[in-house]
């Protein structure tokens, strides 16, 4: 019987975590991460999720996950409670990335960030040749229905992160359902190829 595939990113981040290490998924969703990184990296894994249904899925897989808003609810975490804090393509729908990401690092020794690149080429052509916001296996949603309220690129998270004084530890490129590739995410033409990109961040 042939194993189930595992998403790219979600196979990055099951790398990046130490086994054995304390976890936190912000914006866990119905658990998929979660369970990995409990079944195989045997971490003491720990979820937030703000939809309902999402918090009972995660229940339902025997995951330890409470109902909480990244936005107001990351304030009530100790300071380096956890070794890992992970945001995975959620940083685009809270109302307030920076204050999100701050609280990340306060909570957490390193923080896992991944997220849609708006910088990407087949976006930029969608919005030149049609005028309209374009719709990408990333951004899969028309943009009077998305969740994503703050989109930004590669350079805009890297600039946002030299103003926070955070380490870019790691950070790889996703693309077209491929393996993560490890980049340079300074360099230009990754703001072009990555669909959508992946940080593994920490404090200087």
């Amino acid at each position: 019987m042939t194993a189930p595939t595992i998403r790219p990113d979600f196979a990055e981040i099951l790398r990046l975590v130490r086994p054995g290490s304390r976890v936190l998924d912000v914006g866990c969703g119905e658990g998929a991460l979660l369970e990995l990184l409990v079944r195989d990296n045997h971490v003491d894994g720990r979820g937030i999720e703000i939809s309902p249904q999402g918090v009972s899925a995660c229940l339902a897989r025997g995951l330890s996950v409470m109902q909480g808003d990244a936005d107001r609810d990351l304030d009530y975490f100790a300071a380096q409670a956890f070794d890992y804090v992970i945001l995975s393509q959620t940083l685009q729908a809270v109302e307030n990335p920076r204050h999100v990401l701050g609280e990340l690092l306060r909570i957490g020794e390193r923080a896992v960030v991944s997220l849609p690149n708006f910088g990407h080429w087949r976006a930029r052509f969608d919005l030149m040749l049609h005028g309209r916001m374009p719709v990408t296996g990333v951004l899969p949603d028309p943009w009077w229905s998305t969740p994503n309220i703050h989109l930004c690129t590669v350079r805009d998270f890297v600039g946002l992160c030299d103003d926070l004084g955070f380490h870019i530890e790691a950070s790889a490129a996703l693309a077209d359902g491929k393996p993560a590739r490890p980049i340079n995410p300074a360099a230009p033409i990754e703001n072009w190829r990555a669909e959508a990109a992946l940080f593994l961040l920490s404090r200087r």
